[in-house]
């Protein structure tokens, strides 16, 4: 990681997609100065940790075990035709 870049404001606004990409790319943070002095101080977000979807929905799901004699005649009222 380098040192923190150091900015003007009307830099910071000219450059500022460019600046972001930099950002990203070193990681490396920016202060941005108006009439010299900081008044933000711009750095890549945290990464988040990878998590594992493994067992995820364990606990979310409510298992039905006799799916072939599941009532859903009521389901069906709404198309019948009358």
């Amino acid at each position: 990681m380098s040192k923190s870049r150091v900015v003007s404001a009307t830099e910071f606004k000219a450059k500022c997609l460019s600046l972001l990409d930099e950002i990203e790319q070193n990681g490396a943070a920016i202060t941005v100065t108006r009439r010299g002095r900081p008044i933000a101080v711009l750095g890549p977000t945290p990464k988040k940790a990878w998590k594992s979807p493994a067992n995820s929905l364990a606990g979310k799901i409510i298992e039905n075990e006799d799916l072939a004699n599941v009532d859903l005649s009521d389901l069906w009222d709404a198309v019948r035709k009358e």
